[in-house]
């Protein structure tokens, strides 16, 4: 290493200088290892984020994967209207015309009960009791075939009825026709009355998601959220109830009658 000393000045004089200098450099020196630092923190911060990001996305990527697998598992009742009742007897409703036809047709057995709206515009319902049904049981079918039909817009309950299968027919009498989704009752009719217009969703110990009458999902569930007939839009509904119980949130739009509101 080269050292230029001046000769103008004493010895003392130019170690003073050097010693100067020296602290200087120390300085710069510091100044660069804490940049040095500095980066590396921020390179370590950045492969952090990277990491994360990759973990959320298989995460993502499992979640949708699980999502697809518990589609394709779901049991035969779920593409209707379905819940279990508090006793256990399960309960399945028409969507719309085709599967009206099909729960009535193709699911009320003998012993069931077939329950609907006195008026047009509700689900045709079917107990799934095989001639064991009890009141409970009736009771939360009429409750579910009030909750899809059109009186949940209006907010009060209809007069619900049930008959026996042998009583549901296509057969019209003469000059008259049925409709698709619609049937032919013939013979007595019970009526179920003083139910409340209210829907419970909730969420089982197995993560899935369940809906119908309060008294059986309650029952059926580890936690829930109650909905009344009201104006609030089904997305904003099902995202509250979301954020309260979690689950699957197509599913639990599946279950909403329409618009309403949640049960403080």
């Amino acid at each position: 290493m080269k050292i230029n000393i001046s000769l103008k000045k004493t010895i003392e004089q130019n170690a003073a200088d050097y010693f100067e200098k020296a602290k200087k450099l120390k300085k710069k020196i510091e100044g660069a290892m804490a940049i040095v630092e500095e980066q590396k923190k921020k390179l370590e911060e950045l492969k952090r984020k990277k990491a994360e990001e990759i973990l959320r996305e298989k995460q993502r990527e499992e979640y949708l994967k699980t999502k697809k697998e518990r589609k394709r598992e779901k049991a035969w009742y779920e593409k209707f209207r379905w819940f279990f009742t508090s006793e256990g007897f399960l309960v399945i409703g028409g969507r719309d015309a085709t599967s009206n036809e099909i729960v009535v047709k193709k699911y009320a057995k003998p012993g069931d009960l077939i329950f609907h709206t006195e008026e047009p515009g509700s689900p045709f319902v079917v107990l799934k009791c095989g001639g064991m049904c009890g009141t409970v049981s009736i009771n939360e079918a009429a409750q579910e075939c009030a909750i899809y039909s059109k009186a949940w817009k209006r907010g009060f309950s209809p007069s619900v009825f049930y008959v026996n299968p042998e009583q549901v027919t296509k057969e019209a009498k003469a000059g008259e026709f049925v409709p698709k989704g619609a049937f032919m009752i013939y013979g007595n009719r019970n009526y179920v009355k003083d139910f409340k217009m209210q829907l419970a969703i909730g969420i089982t110990k197995e993560g899935k998601i369940i809906g119908g009458p309060v008294t059986a999902i309650e029952k059926n569930s580890i936690n829930y959220v109650i909905v009344n007939p009201g104006d609030e839009k089904k997305t904003d509904i099902a995202k509250k109830i979301h954020k309260k119980i979690g689950g699957d949130l197509d599913d639990i739009m599946s279950f909403l009658p329409g618009e309403g509101e949640i049960l403080k």
